[in-house]
């Protein structure tokens, strides 16, 4: 599970999620005492997929989706993936 520093509670998110076996990447808040092991660079992928929602949203079509079916809409977001790409 990636997630940012608001998801850093050990009791109600990390142990049960550890427990079911789940790799958790979240990095420790600054005001913990004993800080916790993350993986840094798949930290880092997060931010890049974050990216890339926040230029979708610039489409308006997309942001709202005006398109109602499936497959006009996979057809919209898939232009404005390739957009976002070529820019």
């Amino acid at each position: 599970m990636l997630a940012d520093k608001g998801y850093d509670a050990d009791a109600r998110l990390i142990t049960p999620l550890r427990a079911a076996g789940k790799d958790v990447v979240i990095p420790p808040r600054s005001h913990r005492k004993t800080p916790r092991h993350y993986d840094a660079h798949l930290y880092k992928s997060r931010h890049l997929i974050e990216n890339v929602f926040a230029s979708l949203k610039q489409y308006r079509a997309i942001a709202t989706r005006y398109d109602k079916t499936k497959r006009i809409f996979s057809g919209a977001l898939f232009l404005a993936c390739s957009m976002i790409w070529l820019n």
